[in-house]
């Protein structure tokens, strides 16, 4: 049985709550103008997507006037959140628990993505996270986060091994054989309002 990491216990129990508070008020129509943008390359249709760890349903909320009629999915580490987000919105599949322990069916999802998610990862996990996301695509996979040169691990709340930042989309392709269909930067100073600070984004399509 796989033992959960320091990490998934941090962001699932201990700093649940104050997350969730960090990530309630959004404008939605900046953040539907911002996935606009993001997904302005994708040429085949998006019919259904997961999310991976979708906190309160924010990306839910801008995505559903970008793709109205795209199903929507999730898995979300933290119960709250899980809870708020299965009691709001209409799911295909949801999952609360680590991307790692999701029974994700394979070639099922036309855009796997995460936003600020794979920054929590723990870096040895960090390939085996991908691979899962990849295997759950169909199409297309999308992973937003802070971008550095070098990884680094950053301080996050008093906290040690929390947050690290990499070229993550270098680090994809190093990995697996995508495509890169596109790439980007979302300027907090444009979408902090919308919940996207400072994030560097790359859209890859399966071969």
């Amino acid at each position: 049985m796989r033992t959960s990491t320091d990490q998934e216990r941090f962001w699932g129990d201990s700093y649940a709550d104050e997350y969730i508070r960090k990530n309630h008020s959004f404008d939605h129509e900046q953040g539907a103008a911002a996935w606009s943008i993001v997904l302005r390359q994708a040429e085949r249709p998006i019919t259904n997507f997961l999310e991976c760890g979708c906190n309160i349903g924010r990306n839910l909320e801008q995505l559903s006037r970008v793709l109205p009629a795209a199903r929507a999915s999730v898995i979300e580490i933290s119960k709250p959140a899980f809870d708020f987000v299965s009691s709001n919105y209409r799911l295909d599949f949801a999952f609360h628990g680590p991307i790692l322990e999701a029974p994700l069916p394979e070639d099922t999802f036309d855009l796997v993505f995460t936003m600020g998610v794979l920054i929590h990862i723990r870096p040895e996990d960090l390939v085996d996270t991908m691979r899962a996301m990849i295997r759950a695509s169909r199409r297309y996979v999308l992973i937003g986060e802070y971008f550095s040169r070098q990884p680094t691990m950053i301080e996050y709340q008093g906290e040690q091994d929390r947050l690290f930042k990499r070229d993550f989309g270098g680090y994809l392709l190093d990995h697996f054989p995508m495509r890169l269909v596109d790439y980007g930067f979302l300027w907090g100073r444009l979408y902090d309002t919308a919940g996207f600070d400072d994030i560097t984004w790359w859209l890859f399509e399966k071969p």
